[in-house]
Formats: structure tokens, sequence, C-alpha cells
């Protein structure tokens, strides 16, 4: 690949690491990234959770230092996501995703709609609503199943339902949120080199970039918090879903 290919997938590796630390959707920019220098559809998933999991890696190792990973039952949401993704990365080959298509752009407007309404959304710790472990079983085994099959938008699935069944404040709820997406991550990877469905050259391009943009967006998640969260996360879902309802409009 000419030099400038290269330079292309750090930037898109470094961008959507920096957003994907802090509240998901930064396959918007690498998927779209790996599409463009002329990788196959599936080689282009592939790589992006190769290149995804290193800067989640990232994330969740400064959020650990930061304490922000002593939810209880954690480690079952982990388990059951990491087995869950590997069984929907499977069920993509077999399954036909057009009603995923359809449906996932009016779901993510709906979460925008209550993060919006709800101007308190993640500032402060709520009431636990839901048992940790019940909690941590079933949205892991959902959303891993999810984000291995379908994926955007499951980070954002994960913050609004940890925030509202769970009661975590956002700050707290993204060290949840990225260690599960973590989980997910490498479940679903696992499955694409079992195909032989990822380019280790782009990926590593594009890994340079993650760990330094996730470095960076993991720390102010750390250091400023929810009130810095909450803009961020709006902004993402928002873009993530014009960009899914566009793509449905336009028959992609």
């Amino acid at each position: 690949m000419p030099i400038y290919v290269w330079l292309l997938l750090f930037l898109a590796g470094f961008t959507g690491g920096f957003i994907d630390s802090i509240a998901g959707g930064g396959g918007l920019i690498t998927v779209p990234a790996l599409l463009t220098v002329g990788l196959p559809p599936q080689v282009a998933l592939g790589t992006n959770k190769l290149q995804s999991s290193f800067g989640t890696l990232i994330a969740v190792v400064r959020y650990a230092r930061a304490g922000l990973l002593g939810t209880r039952w954690l480690w079952l949401a982990v388990a059951a996501a990491l087995c869950a993704s590997m069984a929907g990365a499977w069920a993509v080959s077999a399954l036909d995703t057009s009603s995923l298509k359809q449906l996932i752009p009016w779901l993510l407007a709906a979460v925008a709609a209550y993060t919006m309404l709800n101007r308190r959304f993640g500032l402060t710790a709520g009431r636990e609503r839901v048992p940790p472990v019940v909690f941590a079983l079933v949205a892991g085994t959902a959303l891993g199943f999810y984000d291995g099959f379908f994926g955007p938008g499951a980070g954002s699935f994960w913050t609004v339902a940890v925030v509202t069944l769970l009661g975590l404040d956002l700050r707290t709820a993204t060290g949840y949120t990225k260690t599960a997406n973590l989980a997910s991550n490498v479940g679903a990877l696992g499955i694409f080199l079992a195909h032989d469905a990822v380019h280790f050259g782009a990926g590593g391009a594009m890994i340079a970039g993650q760990l330094l943009g996730a470095r960076l967006g993991s720390g102010l998640v750390v250091k400023k918090g929810a009130q810095f969260i909450r803009p961020v996360f709006m902004t993402v879902v928002a873009v993530l879903t014009a960009k899914l309802f566009w793509d449905l409009l336009a028959g992609r």
C-alpha cells in the first residue's frame, strides 16, 4: 500500500480509538476507512475487530487503574459477551441481517431521545433496578450476540442499559461498557481469524493509532467524568442514528 494509505489507516485508528474509548461508535470511522482502501466487507469487519480490540484493551486497563471496574458480577457479563459474540459472528454467515438494518436505527433514535429528555442521565449514580447477576447474564448474552452478529450501536445500548438498570453514573458505566465490549470484540475476532478474514497489515497501522487515541480518550473520561462523557455520547448516538437511517433509505 502507498504511504498515504498507511497514514489514513493510522489516523482513522487514532480517531476511532479516541471516540470509542469515551462513548463507543468508533466503527463509524474505522470501518469506512478499511472499505475505502479496498478491503472486502467481511475482511474489513474482521480487521476492525482486531484493531478495536487493542484500543479497547488500552481503555479497559486505564479504567481498571482508576477503580472503575469494581461493579458486581462484571466478570459474568464479560464471560457471557465473549461466548455470545462468537455465536453471533458465526451466525452472521447463515442468517439474514436485513431486518436488523431496519430495526436498529429506530432503537438508536429512541436511545437518543431518552438521553436528551433525561437531562440528569448518568450524571450521578441512580437506583439499581435489576440484580447485577441477572443483568450481567442477560445483557452479556443479548448484546454480546448482537455485537458479533451486527454491531452498530452496541456500545450505546450497553451504556443506556448499565445507567438505567444498574444505576451507575456515566463514568463507571463507561468502564463496565468497555470491558464487556472488549470481550465481545475478542470473541468475534476469534471467528474472523478462523475464517481468515483479517488483514494484519491494515490492522497493524490502525492499532498504532488506536493505542494513542484510546489512551487519550480514556484519560479524559477518568479526569473529567460524566459531564464530559454525556455530550460526546449524545453526539455519537445522533451521528450513528443518522448514518444508519441514511444507509437504510439508500438501500445499502
